[in-house]
């Protein structure tokens, strides 16, 4: 079978794992002429990004909301038909639960918890004067002062201090990417900081250009209906072009096709793994969904949400989401109910106990009472945050492998898309100019 993309029989690419870097992959791929087989361990596409159904109410139950930056996630939406679901959240923004006092908004204007304005109110609220006036030190340094530092929290420490890293990163850029500031590289989490801080001279200067001064909960946007739309709007587009095998599980990856667990062998000119081979290792991650009644919450007297800081007593939530006040389309489906989705890296196995320190700590992180008759419905999903990408040393430096998804590309849709199109655009390069093609083929 041939190709007007190739010279000679169309090659055969496997991508490994149907999560969206899978599906992504394999649009990009069946898109520029290649023929693809996508094998999927578990019996439904879409990885993290899926639904569930709680207290008779549609949800997501994994990602409910994706980063504009880039426009990435976006612009992929519309592709697939899904251009006037694209909605923004209530404006009235998260809140930080501090390790001590009661929340506090997060500051209007920042950048994964690194504010544009050291020295506003709402930035003194949650650091403290001292704290603030270290952070305004940035504006006495060279714009040179970090631009080399790769990690984020080197960065914000060298620039603004311990405590804008502490009490503001940390909760912020940890609850959106499960690690440490320490532990995450500037250039993927917020691309072209580094080079706004050259060119603006200073950290909060480089924010407030990259934010434009955007209000609170702008840097997002949702999907009415649920993030898990888009999933399924990839599955459908790849249906009829791309052979799609569930209930597949690859245990073996080499240049030359994969071995699935049932001892089969399938080959291939390359392999795209855009999943874990083995057990994953990353930090797990409970989410509980409550559905419960409170008259007190239809005001939203907490916004719509509250990230937590490590170590703040009473309280083993990590952050909560009030998802009904975040999106006017679930407020709308969930009637007088309010959804709260809590996340946690630690949670008690029985159910019935998660359901009970959930509920707990929304009455703590709220400031509202939800008396146990209270709460409708309870459902939790586990999932594991990012691994550290253990493929190099399970496969060596094979030729003909590649690998998509967030433990190579950082955690987030945004990040995800991003690098599965790069991967498989540099991919259709390599198999056209072997096909003796000129590298701007289309």
């Amino acid at each position: 079978m041939t190709d007007p993309h190739f010279a000679f029989p169309t090659p055969h690419v496997i991508v490994v794992g149907g999560g969206i870097a899978g599906l992504v992959t394999a649009r990009e791929l069946a898109d520029g002429g290649v023929r693809v087989t996508l094998f999927e361990a578990s019996d439904r596409l879409g990885g993290k990004v899926g639904p569930h159904t709680v207290g008779g109410i549609q949800l997501d139950a994994g990602a409910e909301s994706f980063a504009t930056r880039g426009g990435t996630v976006a612009a992929l939406a519309t592709e697939l038909g899904l251009a006037e679901s694209i909605v923004a959240p209530a404006a009235g923004g998260a809140w930080l639960q501090p390790r001590s006092g009661e929340p506090l908004p997060l500051p209007r204007t920042g950048l994964l918890g690194i504010p544009a304005v050291p020295l506003a109110r709402d930035v003194i609220d949650i650091v403290g004067l001292p704290g603030a006036l270290r952070a305004q030190l940035d504006a006495l340094m060279s714009g040179f002062v970090g631009s080399r530092e790769r990690n984020l929290g080197a960065l914000v420490r060298k620039r603004m201090g311990r405590a804008v890293l502490d009490r503001l990163v940390v909760p912020v850029a940890g609850a959106i990417h499960s690690a440490h500031p320490d532990d995450l590289d500037v250039d993927v989490v917020a691309p072209r900081l580094r080079a706004a801080l050259l060119s603006e001279g200073s950290l909060a200067k480089a924010v407030l250009t990259l934010r434009a001064a955007a209000p609170a909960g702008s840097a997002v946007q949702g999907i009415r209906g649920g993030m898990f739309r888009l999933a399924s709007a990839l599955a459908e587009d790849l249906d009829g072009r791309v052979s799609l095998v569930l209930g597949a599980r690859v245990v073996g990856v080499d240049d030359s096709g994969v071995t699935l667990e049932d001892g089969s062998r399938h080959p291939s000119d390359r392999v795209v793994v855009a999943a874990e081979l083995n057990e994953p290792t990353g930090a797990p991650i409970t989410l509980a969904t409550l559905v419960v009644e409170a008259a007190a919450l239809d005001t939203a007297p907490r916004g719509t949400g509250i990230l937590v800081a490590a170590g703040t007593p009473g309280v083993r939530a990590r952050a909560l989401t009030h998802a009904s006040a975040k999106w006017a389309w679930l407020a709308e489906r969930a009637a007088s109910a309010h959804v709260l989705r809590l996340s946690y890296e630690a949670a008690p196995d029985a159910d019935d106990d998660l359901r009970e320190l959930a509920r707990r700590d929304a009455e703590r992180l709220l400031g509202t009472a939800i008396p146990d008759d209270h709460v409708l419905a309870f459902d939790r999903q586990r999932w594991r945050g990012p691994s550290v990408s253990r493929l190099q040393q399970e496969r060596g430096a094979a030729a003909g492998v590649s690998e998509v998804g967030e433990r190579v590309s950082g955690a987030g849709l945004a990040a995800v898309i991003a690098h599965a199109k790069r991967e498989s655009g540099n991919l259709l390069q390599d198999l056209r100019a072997e096909a003796g093609l000129g590298l701007n083929e289309s």
